[in-house]
């Protein structure tokens, strides 16, 4: 056998192994051995027919392909051994020739990760403040909450409530058709057409109108994007908003707990302060792992993406089917091969790879690891936040050795990228490791 390693590039290893005739033979013949065992072969009891009547029996290239699946997987490991190569999935084979028998193999290797030197990172985090306009915005917002809706007699106007019966088509086809359909006429939204809420203002109560409304190009639902849709309806009724006064009462109605409107803001302004520390977190976790990505090296074989890009579609097709939809459906409803949503989903798995080998490299340097404690306060923390009456049994689902073990990851993950952000911010002891020489 004769192996030669081409080149190594993208995280592969290319190989072209050529078999000696010597090998063949014995292949051939332990094929030969196996099968004739299971073919039965006129005039001839099982077991018992030779070589040749067996290969005219059933052909000479089934011999042959038989021959290749005992010869083809010995071959490939022994190249393996014989160039000190570490495979992380099965290869890629390709019998280019079968006169000396020669394949080739394309050999998924061990991702590379070459860490910039993140130990010098400084970034600055974004000042966090709630105005009292922020406040402002958060209790308009629960005076709509809470707001009474009554009829009128009156033309619609942007921000009413309508009844309506709808009848539409589009190219033909029904579209949307409903009696006593409820519409909050909002300006410029784009459901169920971009342009409808607009259609109504100006409409009495009873009244028939018709219209066709264009789909733009940017419109989210594929199927309808470019064509023009024909509308028949009728307002069957038309209710205005009324807003409660920002009073003491106004805000026991939001929760018993606030006296007075005082109370209300205050808890506003602390829940304000609260969301806006963990976005600021979020994005400066987000800020140091993007500038640890960009002054770091990464090769690795591109298997690595294919088998992210299949957990991605498996989390999609778990979240379908908590909302009783199959992927088939799915795809039917976006109009859409899974092919087509494979290449969508390419460009997350591929950073996903990536990140998650800078952050694995980053705790190995670091020397980071997930202690029993560890896993015992996140177990804690998710009992502590169950209904009462489901603790105990939650605790001892979360406690068996399969479910403990599901934390490692995510809470190695969750303390790398800690590390990182106290690097970032020089609150932490951050000088580089010395180099193997310098020791």
């Amino acid at each position: 056998m004769k192996v030669t390693h081409e080149k190594t590039e993208n995280g592969q290893a290319f190989l072209t192994i050529e078999m000696d005739l010597s090998e063949v033979e014995e292949s051939t013949e332990k094929a030969y051995k196996k099968l004739v065992k299971r073919v039965n072969v006129p005039g001839f009891r099982k077991g018992k027919a030779s070589r040749a009547v067996l290969e005219r029996h059933v052909g000479k290239e089934t011999l042959f392909n038989d021959m290749l699946e005992e010869l083809v997987p010995q071959a490939y490991e022994k190249a393996l051994e014989e160039q000190a190569i570490e495979a992380i999935a099965r290869p890629r084979i390709e019998v280019v020739q079968t006169e000396p028998v020669i394949f080739k193999a394309v050999v998924p290797l061990r991702p590379v990760v070459k860490l910039g030197d993140y130990h010098q990172i400084r970034l600055e985090p974004e000042p966090v403040g709630v105005t009292e306009e922020m406040v402002d915005a958060v209790v308009e917002q629960l005076r709509h909450q809470h707001a009474t809706w009554e009829p009128v007699e009156r033309p619609v106007e942007l921000g009413d409530m309508v009844t309506l019966n709808v009848e539409s088509t589009i190219e033909g086809e029904p579209l949307i058709n409903q009696n006593g359909a409820q519409y909050q006429v909002i300006g410029e939204s784009a459901s169920p057409a971009p342009g409808f809420a607009e259609q109504l203002v100006g409409m009495n109560k009873d009244e028939e109108k018709e219209f066709q409304i264009q789909f733009p190009a940017d419109y989210s639902r594929e199927e309808v994007v470019g064509k023009e849709a024909s509308f028949k309806v009728m307002v069957t009724e038309i209710k205005q908003e009324n807003l409660p006064e920002v009073t003491d009462e106004f805000a026991a109605q939001v929760d018993a707990e606030f006296k007075d409107v005082k109370a209300l803001r205050e808890k506003t302004d602390t829940d304000l302060k609260t969301r806006a520390e963990d976005r600021a977190r979020q994005d400066f976790e987000e800020r140091a792992i993007e500038v640890v990505t960009s002054i770091s090296e990464v090769e690795y074989p591109p298997i690595m993406v294919e088998v992210e890009i299949q957990e991605l579609l498996d989390e999609q097709a778990r979240r379908l089917q908590m909302q009783g939809l199959t992927m088939e459906q799915y795809l039917r409803a976006m109009n859409k091969t899974e092919e087509e949503v494979r290449e969508e989903v390419r460009p997350i798995a591929e950073k996903r790879v990536t990140r998650g080998l800078i952050l694995g490299k980053v705790s190995e340097e670091e020397k980071i690891e997930v202690s029993d404690s560890d896993i015992d306060t996140e177990i804690a923390a998710m009992v502590e936040g169950a209904a009462e009456d489901r603790r105990e049994e939650l605790g001892k689902v979360l406690n068996t050795p399969q479910a403990r073990e599901s934390f490692q990851r995510p809470l190695l993950s969750r303390k790398t990228v800690q590390r990182i952000v106290e690097i970032a911010k020089g609150s932490a002891e951050a000088e580089t490791p010395l180099k193997e020489e310098e020791k």
